[in-house]
């Protein structure tokens, strides 16, 4: 213990220090720990061995690295992790096929999510110790004056703290898991943190929130603008202090109406389960990069850095901390832009805007004639848990119909698989008291917009 209490306390130090060191020294920082990572990483994983075959021994730049993807790390996943007792057949059947061990260690030491993100494809990612001290203590000591103000913490202290997750349930999901973790390790905490799955009907899920009473509330913005619109027809009755939004962009509209209806400040977080703390948000409400422990590269179509104040057509990212699971240039799939003018913060952190992950509520009719709005995120769950399901989107073409683009993964049979999905789909908008929905598959294959955005989910 005393070993893990002097970790922590030197990654405190640090990040506090970071702070106050400049721009220089961050980069400084930033440098000396990729150097060691990718050192580690040739070491370690057999797939990064294989990678940097050719690359020089002394890193100064990320440049001078190979960028990877989320599909090719997939295939090769078990020559990716640098521990050789994890292998994705054993995360399978020993952790990811049962709910129960939702929130619980692997072997001990390791948390494991899985995510789909803005580019599709299904992932498996797993956090060792050091990587998860890292986030909590980049949050907490980047985000001390601006997650919670003084005035909500006498506001929690009288009302107490009641945190609802408003996030997709039944599968082993970054926002679930995090929150069925700190559940297992703070028994008393249990009783005043749940997870509130937005598959659920929405009645059911406002008659839960109703009962449960949260003081808090985190998760998708889109569920909040549902549940805005409930509480604006009295159907809800919930009074939360603080709304923390992340999963989605939350437009200045959408910020206004939750803050307006649910009648608490609205905050929002930029993250991604593979770079858990990539920003941190300040007091004029700009996202920086915690460019310490974590690297930011927008790039273009062909993958060549752009300038500060124009807009990526990607990005590519590194995690600094995880070593069970090096993530080295990553392309993430979203859009960002970096501040081309110093904050006025003052923070020595760059500042940058994003254009996250996108994709619309969509309505369907209902038998009584009356309309069911459904959340982005659970029908594309819905979808993308299915058996053989590599990339999907979804199209809204009318009150009745859905039209499908799927890519299965290699050695699935395509007939099965449309099967499978229209049977998980009909017991869904079932659940939802949807009216029958026609489901259409193309014959094309999932494919970014003209923008070069991949959305999931959306009205023709």
């Amino acid at each position: 213990m005393r070993g893990v209490s002097e970790t922590m306390i030197g990654i405190a130090w640090g990040v506090w220090r970071a702070e106050r060191e400049g721009p220089e020294g961050i980069a400084r920082r930033q440098q000396a720990r990729l150097a060691e990572l990718v050192e580690f990483a040739r070491s370690a994983s057999p797939y990064y061995r294989r990678l940097y075959r050719d690359v020089p021994d002394d890193i100064t730049d990320p440049r001078q690295l190979p960028r990877v993807g989320k599909r090719e790390l997939m295939e090769n996943f078990d020559d990716w992790v640098t521990d050789p007792h994890i292998t994705m057949a054993k995360l399978e059947s020993e952790l990811l096929s049962d709910l129960s061990q939702l929130g619980r260690s692997y072997r001990g030491k390791y948390l494991v999510v899985t995510t789909s993100g803005t580019t599709g494809e299904p992932a498996i990612l797993v956090y060792d110790r050091l990587s998860w001290v890292v986030v909590n203590l980049v949050v907490r000591v980047r985000e001390r004056r601006t997650l919670v103000r003084a005035a909500e913490v006498r506001e929690f202290l009288r009302h107490g703290l009641r945190a609802a997750a408003l996030v997709a349930g039944g599968g082993h999901f970054a926002g679930v898991v995090l929150t069925e973790s700190v559940r297992r390790r703070a028994p008393i905490v249990a009783r005043r943190v749940r997870v509130f799955s937005v598959l659920r009907p929405l009645a059911e899920l406002v008659q839960e929130l109703n009962d449960f009473r949260p003081t808090a509330l985190y998760g998708y913005p889109s569920a909040m603008l549902q549940l805005a619109a409930e509480q604006q027809a009295g159907r809800l009755r919930i009074r939360p202090i603080l709304a923390i939004s992340s999963g989605e962009n939350l437009s200045a509209a959408g910020r206004a109406t939750i803050a307006a209806q649910l009648g608490c400040r609205v905050t929002e977080r930029y993250l991604s389960s593979e770079v858990p703390a990539l920003t941190s948000q300040c007091r004029k409400g700009a996202f920086h990069v915690n460019t310490d422990w974590y690297i930011l590269e927008p790039v273009d179509a062909d993958y060549q850095p752009v300038p500060a104040g124009v807009t990526s057509h990607t990005v590519l990212v590194t995690n600094l901390a995880n070593r069970v699971q090096p993530i080295i240039r990553y392309d993430l799939g979203d859009r960002v832009t970096l501040a081309a003018a110093p904050c006025r913060c003052g923070s020595p952190f760059p500042a940058v805007k994003i254009d996250g992950r996108a994709g619309d509520v969509v309505t369907f009719g209902a038998p009584d004639g009356g309309a069911v709005r459904i959340l982005p995120l659970a029908l594309g769950t819905v979808i993308e848990e299915t058996a053989g399901v590599r990339r999907f989107q979804a199209i809204r073409t009318g009150p009745g119909t859905l039209r499908l683009r799927l890519e299965v993964a290699q050695g699935a049979d395509r007939a099965q698989v449309q099967t499978a999905v229209e049977v998980r789909l009909g017991s869904f908008f079932a659940a939802q008291r949807v009216g029958a929905v026609a489901v259409e598959h193309a014959d094309e294959p999932p494919r970014t917009d003209r923008s070069g955005k991949f959305r999931q989910v959306w009205s023709a």
